[in-house]
């Protein structure tokens, strides 16, 4: 399993990718400049880059869910948007995190700081070498791969039946009561 995780943005987009075991493959910070929709365009290709280079098994962006003004966060969409479909369009899977749910994921509090996220990645994660002055955007997009990552792991193993009750486990496992 190879994880690509990323933070959009249409000035800078971060990204990092991890394995299963917690290794850091890469990461780091896209910057754009110019007109949107050049800006747009090249997320699309820079991301498309990224993913012909590291080939991640599965993706996580980060999704914008507010914000005070509604140009700032249409234009947040649209990079969100380009990324997913440069990710996409290579039959890779996307799936999409609130900053609250990769927050909690990785720190317990859905409310914490980008510096508690980023020193949670840092002891979290295996980096080949120092992460010393790390993006925010860096270090926000491996807190997405982590987060996902965590949350496939724990998916599969709770493909384990689910019951209503004790009674509901007893009849389905009457072997395993004594």
């Amino acid at each position: 399993m190879l994880v690509m995780g990323i933070d959009p943005g249409s000035a800078q987009t971060g990204y990092g990718i991890i394995d299963q075991h917690n290794h850091v493959k890469g990461y780091g910070v896209l910057s754009f400049s110019g007109d949107h929709m050049v800006r747009i365009h090249e997320i699309y290709r820079q991301v498309s880059q990224l993913v012909e280079r590291y080939k991640p098994t599965t993706c996580a962006v980060e999704m914008p869910v507010y914000g005070s003004n509604p140009q700032a966060m249409l234009k947040l969409g649209r990079a969100q948007a380009a990324a997913m479909l440069a990710v996409l369009n290579h039959g890779i899977s996307v799936a999409q995190y609130t900053p609250k749910m990769v927050k909690r994921s990785i720190t317990g509090n859905g409310n914490a700081s980008k510096e508690q996220v980023a020193y949670m990645i840092e002891s979290l994660l295996k980096f080949s070498q120092s992460p010393d002055g790390i993006s925010h955007d860096a270090t926000d997009a491996l807190a997405v791969a982590a987060c996902h990552k965590e949350r496939e792991s724990t998916d599969k193993k709770t493909d384990s039946p689910h019951y209503s009750g004790w009674a509901a486990f007893v009849r389905q496992n009457p072997d395993r009561v004594i």
